[in-house]
């Protein structure tokens, strides 16, 4: 079991647990704030995927939603990857090489439809998403305010600040797809 790392840290996918899993700042300035609010969403979705490795694992964090959903564990991180490469990577940093990895214009939903139930996938999607969230990090702690901008086809200008907010419901929305998903492998319920 992984331990939670502390304040921007992200927990890996080994499955280890704390039940401290809201440990962000509950006063303080904005950024620390949305940053903690942000890995403790972060966190939520890594405790959601814990425990489910090896073989069996990678079967269970494939396994999909009730058909004709392709919803799944796995899905949900690599989508989660693909979120957090274009708001962080694309849009804010202005990065030409951050563009998702597995959806696209001509497959959208890629990102859960390819979720293949293989260990080297499902580590392959870990590992991104570790280093989309590592770069998200980064850039959110070294921004010199919450104004920073970019441009985004979809909304416009988009601030650092909107993108924080956007995330933290991101994960929120998504989350709650886990609690059900898992609940569904196993019956774990409330990790």
């Amino acid at each position: 079991m992984v331990s939670p790392r502390r304040r921007g840290d992200v927990l890996d996918e080994t499955g280890s647990a704390s039940p401290r899993r809201f440990s962000g700042p509950s006063t303080g300035d904005e950024r620390a704030m949305l940053a903690g609010f942000l890995a403790d969403q972060r966190t939520t979705l890594v405790l959601k995927c814990a425990g489910l490795d090896g073989t069996e694992g990678a079967a269970s964090i494939a396994r999909r939603a009730v058909e004709p959903s392709t919803l799944s564990l796995l899905g949900l991180v690599r989508h989660l990857t693909d979120v957090e490469r274009r708001w962080f990577g694309a849009v804010l940093a202005g990065q030409d090489d951050a563009g998702p990895l597995w959806s696209s214009a001509g497959d959208p939903d890629g990102d859960f439809d390819g979720a293949e139930a293989d260990p080297a996938s499902v580590a392959a999607a870990w590992k991104a998403w570790r280093e989309a969230v590592d770069f998200a990090e980064r850039f959110a702690a070294e921004a010199p305010d919450l104004d920073v901008s970019g441009h985004d086809a979809w909304r416009g200008t988009v601030s650092l600040r909107w993108v924080l907010v956007h995330m933290i419901e991101e994960y929120a929305r998504h989350n709650g797809h886990a609690d059900l998903l898992r609940e569904r492998i196993d019956g774990a319920r409330g990790v």
